[in-house]
């Protein structure tokens, strides 16, 4: 299969601009069939990276040390998602690290989520920017009831509390997300209730002035309770869950028991930071599962990791606060 004129263009044009930056390679989001062995002949010894999705892909290439072949879930995505997700899964299987430089070569211009056409579109990505967010895929795995959009923006929040803090000062909160009505029945309010009288749309944490408002309201006691649909309800709760069916590893604290002992009894998505270190945890089921350092600034993505065992479990919930 010939490529055609616009693609060989682009294809140039990736090779100047990984020779002259330097870039670190290129990424093609590939519609289709592929004539690798013309597209290798257009970029020289450029590293080449080809995303393809599941149901979409192709018979093996012939071996080349400088092609990639990545497999991403199947299914219409956005293109910028489906962009993210090949990076991410560059940098988990070490092709990329994490600051690297890549030219992604894709299909920009859709009219509508079944038709596309040829690679049109050339974009310089500097992954340390690109993946502070994170990826769609990585919460889908979670399995809960609330909505995504709703997750990425509380991660959102609770990555820029734990990297920010507040006002020069690190700041720990628990952010607990779904399930409102068990959840409530599980607490009590230590303090008025800050979100108390006003429209849902003004406590929406998907709205980012309103996540900006919670970053104050991060310093007090207490935890904040968030609807799945984004509305936050509540702060300065005391989560009084039950303080039994749950591992937590040594050296995390009150915070985090509580936030295993609600996720545990309910079914709502229980989100720490950690005051001391700034680290970010999601608790679903009563264990952690999802694990997110702040190492650099701005976040890098190939710095997360599922939390382990290894350490010497803490059955209950004693333990320092942080």
């Amino acid at each position: 299969m010939a490529l055609a004129p616009q693609t060989i263009a682009l294809l140039k044009s990736a090779r100047a601009l990984v020779n002259s930056l330097p870039a670190d390679g290129v990424l093609l989001l590939a519609e289709g069939d592929i004539a690798f062995d013309e597209a290798r002949k257009y970029l020289g010894t450029c590293k080449l990276l080809v995303a393809f999705t599941t149901d979409a892909r192709p018979a093996e290439p012939d071996p080349d040390p400088n092609l990639v072949i990545l497999d991403l879930e199947g299914g219409p995505i956005p293109i910028q998602e489906r962009m993210s997700l090949a990076l991410l899964e560059s940098v988990r299987l070490e092709h990329l690290q994490p600051g690297a430089d890549v030219v992604v070569l894709y299909n920009g211009i859709q009219v509508g989520v079944e038709e596309s056409g040829g690679i049109d579109s050339l974009s310089l990505i500097h992954l340390g920017e690109h993946l502070e967010r994170l990826t769609a895929k990585e919460l889908r795995h979670l399995g809960t009831r609330v909505p995504l959009a709703t997750l990425r923006a509380v991660v959102d929040l609770a990555m820029q509390i734990g990297r920010e803090g507040r006002e020069g000062q690190p700041t720990g909160t628990l952010l607990v997300v779904g399930d409102t009505r068990k959840v409530m029945s599980y607490s009590r309010p230590m303090n008025f209730n800050p979100f108390r009288g006003y429209p849902a749309k003004e406590r929406d944490v998907r709205d980012p002035a309103v996540r900006e408002q919670i970053k104050d309201l991060a310093k007090l006691e207490g935890s904040i309770v968030i609807q799945s649909d984004g509305a936050a309800v509540a702060a300065c709760m005391h989560i009084e869950a039950p303080d039994r069916g749950y591992t937590l590893s040594m050296g995390l604290g009150t915070r985090h028991a509580a936030a295993a002992a609600i996720s545990k009894c309910t079914e709502a998505i229980a989100v720490v930071v950690s005051q001391s270190t700034g680290v970010v945890r999601l608790f679903q089921g009563g264990e952690v599962v999802l694990h997110i350092e702040p190492l650099v600034r701005p976040l890098a993505w190939g710095q997360f990791r599922l939390e382990t065992q290894q350490e010497p479990p803490v059955r209950g919930g004693s333990g320092e606060g942080s």
